[in-house]
């Protein structure tokens, strides 16, 4: 089946979805929001179907929804509450939600993710029966595409980085300490403002949803203020929300970087290694930003092994 058979038969799948909830749909707007091997969303309407990604585990997959269903303040909830089959693809049905603007960072919701993130972080793990959250597994998958890569001048100083880190940043071990609910792949692109009841934003995408590192969630945020990408205010302004809600991943207080240098160095490389392939596939150098991460990666001193050795950011 060809991509473009497939945004088909989905936007298909999401006109007949919204129709059986409403006799009102108005039938104006059909889009692709997302092409991807690892998932294709599209909208009808207010009705949005994603195709997860070739070999998505059915059962995962429903406990997952299942999570987002009993938290609405936090998860948007999905509009059916079981995938469909649509050529050997699991697909889930949700209500659509306003993304954040790429064009104003200025409104980005740094206080409203930090908000969520915690709350999700509170959430009792015991009965969900959710499995480890795939973050540290997905940087281990985009490092070993960058070594199937071939050469790159380039590859070196994320490889040696990646080496430093523990096992299990690496996906090859358990997580160490107290595991929390966690997202798994949190970014700005995963929050959208639902217009019911209240118009409050919520986090989206649950195919990263599991148990694990709680300080995982906030590690993209944290790479991104280390890497220069993200200003002193808006990482304050996402810090100090989590911590005004009680999230568990840092310290109420203090210097949150020991708890959040390790997973800010995996995301770092996991993003420098994929800048690397795409840059490579394109047959072009890296951009201005991709080296910032790269950067980065070359700052990264041996992870400390003493636990009172105090955390060296990497910091621009």
């Amino acid at each position: 089946m060809t991509a473009s058979t497939l945004v088909s038969q989905l936007t298909g799948r999401a006109r007949a979805a919204a129709h059986a909830r409403t006799t009102a749909c108005p039938c104006g707007t059909d889009a692709t929001l997302a092409d991807r091997a690892d998932g294709t969303v599209v909208r009808h309407e207010e009705t949005v179907a994603k195709a997860h990604a070739p070999g998505t585990d059915p059962r995962e997959l429903a406990l997952r929804l299942s999570l987002a269903a009993r938290l609405p303040d936090t998860l948007l909830a999905p509009a059916e509450p079981a995938p469909v089959a649509l050529h050997g693809r699991l697909v889930t049905f949700w209500p659509y939600g306003s993304p954040v603007d790429p064009d104003d960072p200025d409104a980005a919701p740094w206080e409203a993710a930090g908000d969520l993130l915690a709350r999700l972080h509170r959430t009792p793990v015991e009965g969900t029966g959710l499995p480890p959250m795939r973050g540290p597994l997905k940087a281990a998958r985009a490092v070993a595409r960058l070594r199937r890569a071939g050469p790159h001048p380039a590859a070196g100083t994320v490889l040696r980085a990646w080496d430093a880190l523990p096992g299990w940043a690496r996906a090859e071990a358990p997580a160490p300490g107290t595991t929390t609910l966690c997202h798994g792949d949190l970014h700005l692109g995963q929050l959208v403002r639902h217009p019911a009841p209240d118009g409050r934003w919520l986090l989206i995408d649950v195919d990263d949803l599991g148990t694990g590192v709680p300080a995982w969630d906030l590690a993209r945020p944290a790479a991104w203020y280390a890497c220069g990408l993200l200003t002193p205010g808006e990482w304050d302004r996402f810090l100090t929300a989590y911590r005004a809600a009680e999230g568990p991943a840092v310290p109420a207080a203090g210097d949150p970087w020991p708890a959040l240098d390790v997973p800010a160095r995996a995301l770092t490389v996991q993003t420098a290694a994929q800048a690397i392939v795409k840059a490579a596939a394109d047959g072009r150098p890296l951009d201005e930003v991709e080296e910032m991460v790269l950067a980065a990666c070359g700052r990264m001193g041996p992870v400390p092994t003493d636990p009172c050795e105090p955390a060296q950011d990497f910091a621009t």
